[in-house]
């Protein structure tokens, strides 16, 4: 038998002595000399268990605590937020851990929406009339004949008077 369970096992053969697999733990109890010191551990321990009395209660106790419920039942109920604060202040918290996790996930949401708003996805271009694109493609034309322009004067030879006559 291995000494792990036969220690985990030892109460069970204090409380029953006769059980089938009790006569296996003995004898390994026999052999295992640790075992044997832990058995002894619990043996004067529920031996020191068996001699303590439990101290009587008073006499009164049950009216007392009689009393007590039906002052507690005439109270007014408490206001909600009474309520709420008695729950924050006594509870786990088992039963925020559920509002806990989805306010926090709808906080991670709204968060990233406004990264990715603030990021440049590609947003949709508002749709513009046909007749503004029409002024819009004038405008760039008259603005290329304009460049066009200057550009073919700067290549037409000007009237210097530093150049010779030429006749």
């Amino acid at each position: 038998m291995i000494c792990k369970d036969c220690q985990s096992a030892i109460v069970d053969l204090l409380l029953d002595p006769g059980a089938p697999a009790s006569r296996d733990m003995q004898v390994h109890i026999e052999s295992c000399p640790a075992c044997a010191q832990e058995f002894q551990s619990m043996q004067a321990t529920f031996a020191l268990l068996d001699t303590w009395h439990a101290p009587e209660p008073s006499p009164y106790f049950d009216q007392k605590l009689a009393v007590r419920l039906r002052e507690e039942q005439t109270l007014a109920p408490a206001g909600w937020f009474e309520r709420l604060r008695s729950r924050l202040l006594f509870n786990t918290g088992r039963q925020l851990r559920p509002a806990l996790a989805g306010g926090l996930a709808l906080v991670l949401l709204l968060g990233g929406g406004a990264v990715a708003n603030f990021t440049g996805f590609p947003h949709s271009t508002p749709e513009t009339s046909a007749t503004v694109q029409d002024l819009q493609i004038l405008d760039k034309n008259d603005q290329a004949l304009q460049t066009m322009d200057q550009l073919l004067q700067d290549d037409a030879p000007a009237d210097d008077s530093t150049a010779p006559p030429s006749s």
